[in-house]
Protein backbone atom coordinates (compact mmCIF):
# COMPACT_ATOMS: atom_id res chain seq x y z
CA UNK A 1 0.00 0.00 0.00
CA UNK A 2 1.31 3.74 -1.13
CA UNK A 3 1.33 6.34 1.19
CA UNK A 4 -1.55 8.30 -0.45
CA UNK A 5 -3.58 4.53 0.00
CA UNK A 6 -2.57 4.48 3.51
CA UNK A 7 -3.69 8.08 4.13
CA UNK A 8 -7.00 7.57 2.59
CA UNK A 9 -7.77 4.71 4.12
CA UNK A 10 -6.94 6.19 7.95
CA UNK A 11 -9.19 8.97 6.95
CA UNK A 12 -12.02 7.03 6.50
CA UNK A 13 -11.95 5.85 10.46
CA UNK A 14 -13.83 8.66 12.81
CA UNK A 15 -11.36 9.28 15.19
CA UNK A 16 -12.44 12.82 16.78
CA UNK A 17 -11.81 13.45 20.39
CA UNK A 18 -14.35 14.50 23.13
CA UNK A 19 -13.28 16.79 26.13
CA UNK A 20 -16.13 16.15 28.34
CA UNK A 21 -15.55 12.51 27.87
CA UNK A 22 -13.96 10.53 31.28
CA UNK A 23 -12.67 8.08 29.45
CA UNK A 24 -9.45 7.02 27.72
CA UNK A 25 -9.57 6.43 24.42
CA UNK A 26 -12.35 9.76 24.70
CA UNK A 27 -14.15 8.70 21.45
CA UNK A 28 -14.81 4.61 20.71
CA UNK A 29 -13.53 5.14 17.26
CA UNK A 30 -10.03 5.74 18.17
CA UNK A 31 -10.21 2.67 19.46
CA UNK A 32 -11.43 0.83 16.41
CA UNK A 33 -8.59 2.55 14.42
CA UNK A 34 -5.83 2.08 17.05
CA UNK A 35 -7.10 -2.09 16.49
CA UNK A 36 -6.57 -1.57 12.90
CA UNK A 37 -3.19 0.21 12.73
CA UNK A 38 -1.60 -2.22 15.31
CA UNK A 39 -2.53 -5.15 12.89
CA UNK A 40 -1.33 -3.42 9.82
CA UNK A 41 1.45 -2.99 11.86
CA UNK A 42 1.97 -6.63 12.24
CA UNK A 43 1.18 -7.06 8.85
CA UNK A 44 4.09 -5.14 7.28
CA UNK A 45 6.68 -7.02 10.18
CA UNK A 46 6.83 -4.77 12.99
CA UNK A 47 7.87 -6.75 16.48
CA UNK A 48 6.71 -6.49 19.88
CA UNK A 49 3.34 -4.75 18.44
CA UNK A 50 1.48 -3.96 21.60
CA UNK A 51 -2.33 -2.26 21.73
CA UNK A 52 -2.88 -1.22 25.63
CA UNK A 53 -6.53 -0.83 27.27
CA UNK A 54 -6.38 3.04 27.02
CA UNK A 55 -5.88 2.93 23.09
CA UNK A 56 -1.61 3.67 23.16
CA UNK A 57 0.01 1.44 20.46
CA UNK A 58 4.02 0.94 20.46
CA UNK A 59 5.66 -1.16 18.23
CA UNK A 60 9.78 -2.01 17.35
CA UNK A 61 11.36 -2.46 14.24
CA UNK A 62 14.21 -4.00 15.13
CA UNK A 63 18.09 -3.31 14.24
CA UNK A 64 19.22 -4.20 11.58
CA UNK A 65 23.19 -2.94 11.95
CA UNK A 66 25.94 -4.80 13.68
CA UNK A 67 26.61 -1.86 15.59
CA UNK A 68 25.99 -2.28 18.78
CA UNK A 69 26.07 1.57 20.22
CA UNK A 70 23.43 3.22 17.80
CA UNK A 71 20.65 5.31 19.96
CA UNK A 72 17.20 3.53 20.10
CA UNK A 73 15.05 6.39 18.54
CA UNK A 74 11.24 6.88 18.34
CA UNK A 75 8.65 8.61 15.94
CA UNK A 76 5.10 9.47 17.50
CA UNK A 77 1.75 10.98 15.61
CA UNK A 78 -1.96 10.99 17.48
CA UNK A 79 -4.73 8.91 16.33
CA UNK A 80 -7.44 11.38 16.99
CA UNK A 81 -8.59 14.73 14.85
CA UNK A 82 -10.11 18.11 16.43
CA UNK A 83 -13.23 18.56 17.72
CA UNK A 84 -13.21 21.73 16.33
CA UNK A 85 -14.86 20.71 12.92
CA UNK A 86 -16.94 17.91 11.81
CA UNK A 87 -14.65 14.59 11.36
CA UNK A 88 -17.16 11.82 10.30
CA UNK A 89 -17.97 11.06 6.86
CA UNK A 90 -14.72 12.31 4.99
CA UNK A 91 -15.00 12.49 1.76
CA UNK A 92 -11.59 13.19 0.31
CA UNK A 93 -10.36 14.05 -2.87
CA UNK A 94 -7.14 14.29 -5.23
CA UNK A 95 -6.57 17.69 -7.15
CA UNK A 96 -4.05 16.53 -9.61
CA UNK A 97 -1.42 18.61 -11.22
CA UNK A 98 -2.71 21.48 -9.14
CA UNK A 99 -3.07 23.96 -11.53
CA UNK A 100 -3.00 27.10 -8.83
CA UNK A 101 -6.36 27.85 -8.88
CA UNK A 102 -9.21 28.40 -6.32
CA UNK A 103 -10.39 24.73 -5.91
CA UNK A 104 -14.03 24.02 -6.05
CA UNK A 105 -14.38 21.74 -3.05
CA UNK A 106 -18.19 21.70 -2.91
CA UNK A 107 -20.05 22.87 -6.06
CA UNK A 108 -23.91 22.40 -4.13
CA UNK A 109 -22.59 24.38 -1.48
CA UNK A 110 -20.17 26.24 -3.60
CA UNK A 111 -17.73 26.38 -0.72
CA UNK A 112 -14.09 27.27 -2.48
CA UNK A 113 -10.89 27.27 -1.06
CA UNK A 114 -9.54 30.38 -1.89
CA UNK A 115 -6.12 30.98 -2.79
CA UNK A 116 -6.39 34.99 -1.69
CA UNK A 117 -7.54 33.78 1.67
CA UNK A 118 -4.88 30.75 1.97
CA UNK A 119 -2.01 31.94 -0.46
CA UNK A 120 0.50 28.90 0.81
CA UNK A 121 -1.08 26.84 -1.38
CA UNK A 122 0.56 28.50 -4.37
CA UNK A 123 3.52 26.74 -3.41
CA UNK A 124 2.49 23.29 -4.25
CA UNK A 125 1.45 24.26 -7.75
CA UNK A 126 1.77 21.07 -10.24
CA UNK A 127 1.39 18.57 -7.38
CA UNK A 128 -1.26 16.50 -6.02
CA UNK A 129 -3.42 18.16 -3.05
CA UNK A 130 -5.57 16.46 -1.08
CA UNK A 131 -8.56 18.42 -0.37
CA UNK A 132 -11.76 17.60 1.80
CA UNK A 133 -15.69 18.43 0.15
CA UNK A 134 -15.76 21.43 2.30
CA UNK A 135 -18.18 19.98 4.62
CA UNK A 136 -15.40 18.29 7.06
CA UNK A 137 -11.81 18.58 8.38
CA UNK A 138 -9.61 16.28 6.57
CA UNK A 139 -7.70 15.08 9.28
CA UNK A 140 -4.10 15.35 7.88
CA UNK A 141 -3.53 16.46 11.23
CA UNK A 142 -2.06 14.06 12.69
CA UNK A 143 -3.22 11.05 10.10
CA UNK A 144 -0.37 12.10 7.77
CA UNK A 145 2.03 12.16 10.66
CA UNK A 146 1.09 7.89 11.31
CA UNK A 147 0.61 7.24 7.27
CA UNK A 148 4.63 8.65 7.05
CA UNK A 149 5.82 6.60 9.94
CA UNK A 150 4.04 3.34 8.84
CA UNK A 151 5.35 3.52 4.86
CA UNK A 152 8.40 4.51 6.83
CA UNK A 153 8.95 1.66 8.62
CA UNK A 154 7.38 -0.60 5.71
CA UNK A 155 10.10 0.54 3.56
CA UNK A 156 13.10 0.10 5.94
CA UNK A 157 11.49 -3.57 6.06
CA UNK A 158 11.51 -3.69 2.34
CA UNK A 159 14.80 -2.32 1.77
CA UNK A 160 17.40 -4.45 4.74
CA UNK A 161 19.94 -2.74 3.10
CA UNK A 162 19.30 0.60 4.46
CA UNK A 163 21.41 0.32 8.25
CA UNK A 164 19.35 1.40 11.24
CA UNK A 165 19.43 0.81 14.80
CA UNK A 166 16.35 -0.32 16.64
CA UNK A 167 13.44 2.12 16.02
CA UNK A 168 10.09 2.48 18.47
CA UNK A 169 6.82 3.94 16.88
CA UNK A 170 4.16 5.23 18.70
CA UNK A 171 0.45 6.01 18.83
CA UNK A 172 -1.63 8.29 20.71
CA UNK A 173 -5.55 9.14 21.39
CA UNK A 174 -6.66 12.59 22.44
CA UNK A 175 -3.75 14.34 21.41
CA UNK A 176 -6.12 17.36 20.16
CA UNK A 177 -7.72 17.69 23.66
CA UNK A 178 -4.17 17.63 25.48
CA UNK A 179 -4.48 14.51 26.82
CA UNK A 180 -1.99 12.55 24.65
CA UNK A 181 0.45 11.84 27.09
CA UNK A 182 -1.87 11.36 29.96
CA UNK A 183 -1.17 7.78 30.12
CA UNK A 184 2.29 7.15 27.45
CA UNK A 185 4.74 5.31 29.37
CA UNK A 186 8.07 6.55 28.49
CA UNK A 187 10.13 3.65 29.79
CA UNK A 188 8.65 1.20 28.27
CA UNK A 189 9.01 2.94 25.27
CA UNK A 190 12.57 3.11 25.53
CA UNK A 191 13.71 5.34 23.20
CA UNK A 192 16.58 7.71 23.69
CA UNK A 193 14.58 10.55 22.13
CA UNK A 194 11.86 10.44 19.58
CA UNK A 195 10.25 13.00 17.04
CA UNK A 196 6.62 13.82 16.43
CA UNK A 197 5.66 13.66 13.08
CA UNK A 198 2.79 16.18 13.78
CA UNK A 199 4.32 19.63 12.20
CA UNK A 200 2.50 21.61 9.02
CA UNK A 201 4.02 22.58 6.00
CA UNK A 202 7.03 21.16 4.35
CA UNK A 203 10.30 22.00 5.92
CA UNK A 204 8.86 22.35 9.41
CA UNK A 205 11.47 21.17 12.58
CA UNK A 206 10.60 22.72 16.09
CA UNK A 207 11.68 22.27 19.27
CA UNK A 208 9.88 24.86 20.91
CA UNK A 209 6.58 25.97 21.80
CA UNK A 210 3.91 27.59 24.20
CA UNK A 211 3.83 27.43 27.51
CA UNK A 212 0.24 26.79 28.07
CA UNK A 213 -2.50 26.66 30.88
CA UNK A 214 -6.46 27.54 31.05
CA UNK A 215 -8.10 29.61 33.49
CA UNK A 216 -12.07 29.45 34.79
CA UNK A 217 -13.46 32.67 36.27
CA UNK A 218 -16.36 32.35 37.93
CA UNK A 219 -18.27 35.69 38.51
CA UNK A 220 -20.68 35.33 41.34
CA UNK A 221 -23.90 38.14 41.25
CA UNK A 222 -26.81 38.77 43.01
CA UNK A 223 -30.09 38.57 41.33
CA UNK A 224 -32.81 41.01 42.47
CA UNK A 225 -36.30 41.82 40.94
CA UNK A 226 -35.09 44.28 38.80
CA UNK A 227 -38.00 46.87 39.92
CA UNK A 228 -36.48 47.41 43.64
CA UNK A 229 -32.38 45.89 42.15
CA UNK A 230 -31.19 49.68 43.27
CA UNK A 231 -27.87 49.24 45.29
CA UNK A 232 -28.65 45.51 45.46
CA UNK A 233 -28.92 43.46 42.40
CA UNK A 234 -25.00 42.23 41.08
CA UNK A 235 -25.40 41.27 37.42
CA UNK A 236 -22.71 38.92 36.79
CA UNK A 237 -22.90 38.98 32.81
CA UNK A 238 -21.80 42.56 33.35
CA UNK A 239 -19.10 42.16 35.42
CA UNK A 240 -17.78 39.36 33.66
CA UNK A 241 -18.22 42.20 30.32
CA UNK A 242 -15.43 44.31 33.03
CA UNK A 243 -12.96 41.77 33.56
CA UNK A 244 -12.77 41.11 29.79
CA UNK A 245 -12.49 44.57 28.82
CA UNK A 246 -9.32 44.80 31.20
CA UNK A 247 -7.15 42.58 29.49
CA UNK A 248 -4.73 43.79 26.82
CA UNK A 249 -7.14 44.21 23.57
CA UNK A 250 -4.43 43.29 21.51
CA UNK A 251 -2.93 40.48 23.11
CA UNK A 252 -5.52 38.23 21.62
CA UNK A 253 -4.61 35.21 19.15
CA UNK A 254 -6.11 37.51 16.29
CA UNK A 255 -3.56 40.09 16.78
CA UNK A 256 -0.40 38.18 17.72
CA UNK A 257 2.43 35.64 15.92
CA UNK A 258 5.78 34.34 15.78
CA UNK A 259 6.70 34.38 19.52
CA UNK A 260 3.70 36.75 20.92
CA UNK A 261 1.53 35.49 23.64
CA UNK A 262 -1.93 36.03 24.39
CA UNK A 263 -5.21 35.55 26.55
CA UNK A 264 -7.64 33.68 24.41
CA UNK A 265 -11.44 33.97 25.29
CA UNK A 266 -13.00 30.45 24.47
CA UNK A 267 -15.92 30.19 25.82
CA UNK A 268 -18.78 32.44 27.84
CA UNK A 269 -21.62 31.67 30.02
CA UNK A 270 -24.03 33.23 32.37
CA UNK A 271 -26.89 34.18 34.27
CA UNK A 272 -27.46 37.40 36.19
CA UNK A 273 -26.76 35.05 39.10
CA UNK A 274 -23.54 33.26 37.80
CA UNK A 275 -21.24 33.80 35.18
CA UNK A 276 -18.33 32.06 33.85
CA UNK A 277 -15.05 32.75 31.24
CA UNK A 278 -13.03 30.25 29.97
CA UNK A 279 -9.47 31.28 28.51
CA UNK A 280 -6.50 30.28 27.49
CA UNK A 281 -3.31 31.50 28.60
CA UNK A 282 0.24 31.14 25.98
CA UNK A 283 3.49 32.22 26.37
CA UNK A 284 7.10 31.02 24.79
CA UNK A 285 8.62 32.70 27.71
CA UNK A 286 8.09 31.19 30.73
CA UNK A 287 8.84 34.24 33.12
CA UNK A 288 5.81 35.60 30.83
CA UNK A 289 3.95 33.20 30.97
CA UNK A 290 3.71 33.22 34.39
CA UNK A 291 3.25 37.19 35.01
CA UNK A 292 -0.17 36.37 32.70
CA UNK A 293 -1.20 33.99 35.29
CA UNK A 294 -0.82 36.01 37.68
CA UNK A 295 -2.58 38.92 36.07
CA UNK A 296 -5.92 36.82 35.98
CA UNK A 297 -5.55 36.87 39.25
CA UNK A 298 -4.53 40.54 39.85
CA UNK A 299 -7.63 41.67 37.80
CA UNK A 300 -9.93 39.16 39.43
CA UNK A 301 -8.66 41.16 42.95
CA UNK A 302 -9.44 44.63 40.93
CA UNK A 303 -13.19 43.30 40.74
CA UNK A 304 -13.30 41.68 44.19
CA UNK A 305 -12.52 44.78 45.28
CA UNK A 306 -15.46 47.18 43.61
CA UNK A 307 -17.70 44.86 44.10
CA UNK A 308 -17.29 42.65 47.10
CA UNK A 309 -15.17 39.41 48.25
CA UNK A 310 -15.27 36.35 46.07
CA UNK A 311 -17.23 38.09 43.38
CA UNK A 312 -14.41 37.36 41.08
CA UNK A 313 -12.72 33.58 41.44
CA UNK A 314 -10.13 32.06 39.41
CA UNK A 315 -9.07 28.63 39.35
CA UNK A 316 -5.65 28.01 36.73
CA UNK A 317 -4.32 25.00 35.70
CA UNK A 318 -1.29 24.63 33.60
CA UNK A 319 -1.36 22.24 30.76
CA UNK A 320 2.41 21.77 29.15
CA UNK A 321 5.79 23.81 29.01
CA UNK A 322 7.81 24.95 26.04
CA UNK A 323 10.37 21.58 25.35
CA UNK A 324 13.07 23.75 24.36
CA UNK A 325 13.90 23.46 28.24
CA UNK A 326 14.40 20.07 27.67
CA UNK A 327 15.81 19.88 24.04
CA UNK A 328 18.13 22.28 24.06
CA UNK A 329 20.55 20.20 26.10
CA UNK A 330 20.73 17.48 23.26
CA UNK A 331 20.67 19.47 20.56
CA UNK A 332 22.17 16.92 18.55
CA UNK A 333 18.34 15.35 18.13
CA UNK A 334 17.26 18.67 16.12
CA UNK A 335 20.64 18.44 14.03
CA UNK A 336 20.29 15.10 13.13
CA UNK A 337 16.83 16.38 11.37
CA UNK A 338 17.61 19.14 10.12
CA UNK A 339 20.57 17.34 7.86
CA UNK A 340 18.27 14.76 6.86
CA UNK A 341 16.10 17.09 5.36
CA UNK A 342 18.73 18.99 3.53
CA UNK A 343 19.58 14.93 2.45
CA UNK A 344 16.66 14.48 1.13
CA UNK A 345 16.23 18.29 -0.50
CA UNK A 346 14.11 19.91 1.69
CA UNK A 347 14.94 23.91 3.10
CA UNK A 348 14.49 22.93 7.13
CA UNK A 349 11.95 26.06 8.71
CA UNK A 350 13.21 26.05 12.15
CA UNK A 351 10.19 28.09 13.76
CA UNK A 352 8.21 27.86 16.83
CA UNK A 353 4.55 26.07 17.53
CA UNK A 354 2.21 28.07 18.43
CA UNK A 355 0.46 25.82 20.23
CA UNK A 356 1.75 22.18 21.48
CA UNK A 357 2.41 18.57 20.50
CA UNK A 358 2.55 15.47 22.75
CA UNK A 359 6.35 15.99 22.32
CA UNK A 360 6.11 18.81 24.46
CA UNK A 361 4.89 16.73 27.75
CA UNK A 362 6.88 14.02 26.97
CA UNK A 363 10.39 15.96 26.47
CA UNK A 364 9.11 17.02 30.57
CA UNK A 365 9.04 13.21 31.06
CA UNK A 366 12.36 12.45 30.00
CA UNK A 367 11.99 11.58 26.32
CA UNK A 368 13.08 14.87 24.39
CA UNK A 369 10.60 15.44 21.35
CA UNK A 370 11.31 17.67 18.61
CA UNK A 371 8.42 18.15 16.08
CA UNK A 372 9.20 17.57 12.46
CA UNK A 373 6.46 18.40 9.71
CA UNK A 374 3.78 16.40 8.24
CA UNK A 375 2.67 18.06 5.68
CA UNK A 376 -0.71 19.56 5.81
CA UNK A 377 -2.40 23.06 6.10
CA UNK A 378 -5.39 24.97 7.45
CA UNK A 379 -5.40 21.76 10.16
CA UNK A 380 -8.93 21.98 12.09
CA UNK A 381 -11.21 23.58 9.81
CA UNK A 382 -13.13 22.56 6.40
CA UNK A 383 -9.95 23.87 4.23
CA UNK A 384 -7.32 21.36 5.83
CA UNK A 385 -5.31 19.71 2.56
CA UNK A 386 -2.36 18.27 2.55
CA UNK A 387 -0.02 17.46 -0.78
CA UNK A 388 0.94 14.02 -1.87
CA UNK A 389 4.38 14.95 -2.05
CA UNK A 390 4.61 16.79 1.50
CA UNK A 391 3.68 12.89 2.68
CA UNK A 392 6.06 11.59 0.29
CA UNK A 393 9.01 13.55 1.66
CA UNK A 394 8.37 13.43 5.54
CA UNK A 395 8.93 9.59 5.01
CA UNK A 396 12.14 9.93 3.36
CA UNK A 397 12.71 12.03 6.33
CA UNK A 398 12.08 9.30 8.87
CA UNK A 399 14.03 7.43 6.94
CA UNK A 400 17.17 9.23 6.37
CA UNK A 401 17.41 9.93 10.02
CA UNK A 402 17.53 6.54 10.91
CA UNK A 403 19.89 5.76 8.13
CA UNK A 404 22.35 8.87 9.32
CA UNK A 405 22.29 7.99 13.02
CA UNK A 406 23.52 4.16 11.94
CA UNK A 407 26.49 5.87 9.93
CA UNK A 408 27.14 8.53 12.93
CA UNK A 409 27.49 5.68 15.04
CA UNK A 410 30.73 4.09 15.93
Amino acid sequence: MNITERFLKYVSFHTTSDENSNKTPSTPGQMVFAKYLADELKSIGMKDVDLDSNGYIMATLPANTDKKNVPTIGFISHMDTSPDAVGEDIKPRIVENYDGNDILLNEKEVIVLETEKYPEILQYKGQDIIVTDGTTLLGADDKAGIAEIVTAMEYLIQNPEIKHGEIRVGFTPDEEIGQGADYFDVPKFGAEWAYTMDGSQIGELEFENFNAATAKITINGLNVHPGYAKHKMKNSMRIASQFISMLPRHETPEHTEGYEGFYHLTNMEGTVETSTLSYIIRDHDRDRFERRKKEMQHLANKINAEFGENTAVVELRDQYYNMREKVEPVMHVVDLAFEAMESVGITPIVKPIRGGTDGARLSFEGLPCPNIFAGGHNFHGRFEYVPVQSMEKAMMVIVKIAELLESKSE
